[in-house]
């Protein structure tokens, strides 16, 4: 892994999840539907996600404990100049995945479409 990847291995979710949040509510998003998207990428449950934010853990952490979505490799495109299809490290394209939704959601998709049914 490299030195990046460490770096985003590293951070925690509770640090990243306000600037999600911050992005998917100024074009007009809710917490709701931030949330509705994050529980589907990961199987958690509203109190489990409340759990691992207040726990501070790192993505790595937070990624380990998710049950990912069947339909995650589904998400494809290009996130922060990479194509999510092709980013080798499992950790790595998890957070990617994330990001890609929190984006299209933010980019005014539906949520049909985002949770790729």
């Amino acid at each position: 892994m490299d030195t990046q990847n460490q770096r985003i291995a590293k951070m925690t979710f509770s640090s990243v999840y306000p600037m999600y949040l911050a992005k998917v509510q100024k074009k007009g998003r809710t917490e709701e539907e931030l949330l509705q998207v994050i529980k589907w990428l990961t199987g958690f449950s509203s109190k489990k996600l409340l759990e691992l934010i207040n726990e501070d853990v790192t993505f790595e952490t937070f990624f380990n404990q998710a049950s990912l979505n069947h339909n995650a490799p589904l998400i494809t495109g290009v996130i922060c100049g990479y194509r999510v299809e092709e980013i080798e490290d499992p950790l790595i394209r998890k957070v990617r995945y994330l990001d890609k939704l929190v984006d299209e959601l933010a980019k005014g998709r539906k949520i049909e479409k985002i949770l790729r049914s």
